[in-house]
């Protein structure tokens, strides 16, 4: 086995919320507004600091998906998703960029955003459009 290297970030940050292992800048987020199956998720140009899984096809709420599910390299744990092939011509925006699932992660602020087992959302990365009427229970717990 390799030596692990891990990039320390500057700035406003995404930590693994299980080991705090540096995942991407804030200022790197596409966008805010995608959801998973356990709510919210963030769209990022690039993450560090994980490792990919085997691509794979998925059927999400936005169309049929190429995708590689994204690791902690810090600790193993599966923080999001790599987009690597959208089928869909209005996805392809999506190509080479990762998703963070927000309740794996710590925000810039130290927050965590912690599910209730009652929310569930089908799919994978639906958009607020899509979902604008339906609530996602969870709360924000803040760690010092």
């Amino acid at each position: 086995m390799g030596r692990l290297f891990v990039i320390n970030l500057e700035g406003k940050i995404y930590t693994c919320k299980y080991c705090r292992t540096h995942l991407a800048l804030y200022e790197d987020i596409v966008s805010k507004t995608f959801h998973c199956r356990h709510g919210k998720a963030y769209l990022f140009n690039k993450v560090m600091n994980v490792s990919l899984g085997e691509t794979e096809e998925r059927l999400m709420m936005t169309g049929l998906h190429t995708v590689a599910d994204i690791f902690c390299v810090g600790c193993g744990s599966i923080v999001g998703w790599k987009y690597e092939t959208a089928h869909e011509k209005g996805q392809k925006y999506k190509e080479g960029k990762s998703v963070l699932e927000r309740y794996k992660v710590s925000g810039p602020d130290g927050s965590n955003y912690w599910i209730n087992n009652e929310a569930h959302v089908s799919g994978s990365d639906a958009d607020d459009e899509i979902l604008q009427n339906q609530h996602f229970p969870y709360s924000i717990s803040n760690t010092i």
